[in-house]
């Protein structure tokens, strides 16, 4: 594959070759270099280029946090999260089943890879039959996806008995997690998915941590995303000495944890975090959204956690991860007017956290998230002609930099400019115009 090759395999830097070539075999990145060296390399084998000059390619684009069936409410309700959710989202899940389900499950992942998204880590609703269709549709998607059926037993939008919702989360949340935990050639895990502690009570979120460690699977959850959320929990769990500590105390900690949002932590809570080896899933747009906050992104980081980003639709308005890298710096420069020491990410540095950084918060580091040999060829191809003015041509787009590329996707990037995406090699969309190579 012949194009601008640009990756962030650090924070802050990028990396790249503006007329460079991936060679990809079974699936993995095999060599990577200028494509006049490798072009001209003497094989036993035939190489089959696919080239154009027009095509930034990039690692491709990892989704740290998001919700399937939230996605018809995107853009809707102005209130903060927990009205929100009563009056825009419990709604909209508790139709998440049956025939319905099936249909929007099946229509998400195509719209992911639409938008040069080739990893996600989702939750779904309640409802076992949905997240079952769910997962069916992820494997025929071929993306590379992490997901688990949403667990609630406080204030659930559910009609089971509550001392029943408990048992059956559980028993239900794992007979899935048995079904798909390393399905599709390993594409697809699970990861269970109690909502937040406002809605888990102690039975629900220790079943979920032991479980989680009993099939090696993955744990996502809410933490710290508003103010009123924290005060629920504070009066919800009065022994905690903070909102981090109820999850220690219940097993919910670990490598294979990621919590969305982590907005309003104390320095204790970020070290125990770091400590426990969890990443946090950084939610720009929807924290812009819903009024929750900004995150300190650099304590978090200081603090020694992995940090990647999310949509977090429906919270976040959109599934396009180059506005989410857009409201990642602009949100920080926001804090700089009233924190000026506050550091403002650069276009390398949000690069980075939508690829290998992310990739790094899931434990997949060495899988994907950069360009090295023997990673999965996991790649995004962006048509940066077409976000210049006048979408110029070739041509006239010769002299842009690497910097300048990343710049172009993050403000102006999005499907139209997304010509193709690829997971292990395997093309999973193509633009249907203009005709790639």
């Amino acid at each position: 594959m012949r194009g601008f090759l640009i990756d962030a395999p650090e924070y802050g830097r990028l990396r790249s070759w503006s007329d460079g070539a991936l060679i990809i075999d079974d699936g993995q990145i095999a060599e990577i270099g200028d494509y006049e060296t490798l072009s001209r390399k003497p094989r036993t084998q035939p190489v089959r280029w696919l080239q154009s000059k027009r095509v930034a390619v990039f690692p491709g684009l990892i989704d740290l946090h998001t919700h399937l069936p939230q996605y018809p409410a995107v853009a809707r309700g102005t209130s903060e999260l927990l009205p929100w959710l009563r009056t825009q989202i419990f709604p909209l899940e508790r139709e998440f089943t049956g025939p319905k389900g099936r249909r929007e499950a099946g229509a998400f992942f195509p719209e992911l890879a639409r938008h040069g998204t080739t990893t996600a880590m989702i939750y779904t609703a309640i409802f076992e039959d949905s997240t079952d269709a769910a997962f069916h549709a992820a494997v025929k998607s071929g993306m590379r996806i992490i997901m688990g059926k949403m667990m609630m037993d406080v204030g659930s939008y559910g009609s089971l008995q509550p001392t029943k919702i408990v048992s059956i989360s559980l028993h239900e949340s794992e007979r899935l997690c048995k079904t798909w935990h390393g399905a599709s050639e390993g594409l697809v895990e699970y990861a269970f998915s109690p909502r937040f502690a406002v809605a888990c009570s102690e039975k629900l979120m220790r079943g979920a941590a032991e479980l989680a460690t009993q099939y090696g699977a993955y744990l996502q959850t809410h933490l710290a995303e508003n103010r009123e959320e924290i005060e629920k929990v504070r009066n919800q769990f009065s022994w905690a000495k903070d909102y981090t500590e109820v999850y220690e105390k219940y097993g919910l900690l670990g490598p294979r944890t990621v919590l969305g949002h982590c907005l309003h932590l104390c320095d204790r809570e970020r070290a125990a975090l770091a400590a426990a080896g969890a990443s946090v899933a950084h939610c720009p747009t929807a924290n812009l959204f819903l009024r929750s906050g900004i995150l300190p992104l650099e304590k978090v980081r200081a603090a020694g956690l992995r940090v990647g980003l999310g949509s977090d639709v429906a919270a976040g308005p959109e599934l396009n991860l180059w506005q989410v890298m857009r409201s990642a710096i602009e949100s920080q420069k926001a804090r700089s007017f009233y924190e000026p020491e506050t550091p403002i990410p650069s276009p390398a540095s949000a690069l980075h956290l939508a690829t290998q950084g992310a990739a790094e918060a899931l434990g997949k580091g060495g899988t994907i998230g950069s360009f090295e040999i023997g990673k999965d060829a996991d790649l995004t191809l962006m048509d940066f002609g077409a976000l210049l003015p006048y979408r110029q041509n070739a041509k006239n787009a010769a002299d842009l930099t690497a910097e300048d590329i990343v710049s172009l996707c993050i403000y102006r990037g999005g499907p139209p400019a997304v010509l193709e995406t690829f997971v292990r090699g395997r093309s999973i969309y193509r633009a249907p115009e203009p005709e790639l190579f």
